[in-house]
């Protein structure tokens, strides 16, 4: 008995389409975001379990807040502060994993606890904004002039601008950005009197209404002026000094000395040559920097009082509110995941000598 034709072009389009996605699950992309899944869930597992192993919970917290300010026994403090929250302490961990597991699924970040009736989500959809203004402005900064100074320093090595530079990076690299927050506090705000830190902390003037006014938006830009400044500043001195030690190993290839020799011109050779090469640490390093963006901001806003994401987290903590940080340790997690993709991504764009997955593209 004959195949019928139809058949045989089911069972060979069947073949081409199952050829297809095994191709693509073996794939470099597809063991990257499997690797990536897996450690989202990773740490979410270990942020939910760690978290609840802090001294007290929310209905302890608020108990004593309770017991301090109204003079309450602690029974009836406690009795009060737990028909405040939609929170049982009492509930078995695993049974709070598996609720939590089932939300994550929905794409459901759940409720603040201590701020009833309020998305996680939405709270962390109003704060995240703020942050990625700051800190990627701040990065953008500093990894622009890193670029520039490096490059310079570079191909002027040995002189007074290379050995001032240079030591005054190392400065800044050395120190945390939290220390280089606090110095211009107490330098520039309270012993010269430069900055009037009263009114430069927080994040916008609260008095102005919101809205895309010259006033509002210059108010944003005023506020953020500190906060900027301090991510320049712990991080342009990392920025320089990879930049240089890349362009100094760059400028002795063999393929810049070839094109000297061709007489192509110098800016030439800097920009399409060693511009591009000495550059491919720093991309790759910067798109991963982008991942540490929403999390690499918590003391320098607790610190200015700059309400991003950063702040947020530090609010939760203090009240242990489980569901925030869950929340916002997730987003820090998949950003930093994404980050590193992304970085992969790009050193292979900019590389074509970078073969993924050890095969020729």
């Amino acid at each position: 008995m004959e195949a019928r034709p139809d058949i045989q072009v089911v069972d060979s389009q069947s073949a081409a389409l199952w050829k297809t996605l095994r191709r693509a699950l073996t794939g470099f992309t597809a063991r990257t975001l499997l690797q990536g899944a897996i450690t989202i869930w990773a740490v979410m597992t270990f942020t939910f379990i760690l978290i609840r192993q802090m001294p007290s919970n929310p209905v302890q917290i608020e108990a004593e807040r309770i017991v301090r300010e109204e003079q309450l026994s602690y029974d009836e403090a406690y009795s009060r502060a737990a028909a405040l929250f939609d929170f049982n302490p009492d509930q078995p961990i695993i049974e709070q994993y598996v609720e939590y597991l089932g939300r994550l699924v929905r794409l459901d970040l759940g409720q603040s606890i201590t701020s009833a009736g309020t998305p996680v989500l939405d709270q962390i959809l109003q704060y995240l904004p703020w942050t990625v203004f700051s800190v990627g402005l701040g990065l953008l900064i500093s990894f622009t002039i890193g670029i520039f100074v490096g490059m310079a320093m570079a191909y002027w090595r040995g002189g007074i601008l290379d050995n001032v530079v240079t030591a005054i990076a190392s400065i800044l690299f050395g120190i945390p950005n939290y220390i280089i927050a606090l110095l211009i506090i107490l330098i520039l705000g309270v012993q010269l009197g430069l900055i009037d830190i009263a009114n430069a902390l927080g994040r916008v003037d609260p008095t102005l209404e919101p809205g895309f006014t010259p006033e509002y938006i210059l108010s944003i830009l005023q506020h953020a002026l500190l906060p900027v400044f301090t991510y320049v500043a712990a991080t342009v001195g990392g920025w320089i000094l990879t930049m240089k030690s890349s362009t100094i190993a760059t400028l002795g290839e063999e393929y810049v000395t070839a094109a000297h020799a061709r007489g192509l011109s110098q800016w030439r050779v800097l920009t399409a040559y060693v511009g591009r090469n000495a550059m491919l640490p720093l991309v790759t390093r910067l798109a991963i920097s982008i991942g540490f963006v929403v999390g690499g901001s918590v003391i320098i806003e607790d610190i200015y009082r700059y309400r991003g994401l950063g702040k947020f987290l530090v609010t939760a903590i203090v009240a242990r509110d489980y569901t925030s940080m869950q929340g916002v340790f997730l987003v820090i997690a998949i950003s930093v995941v994404f980050a590193n993709i992304l970085a992969d991504v790009l050193y292979g764009a900019l590389d074509p000598r970078v073969r993924v997955g050890g095969k020729e593209r």
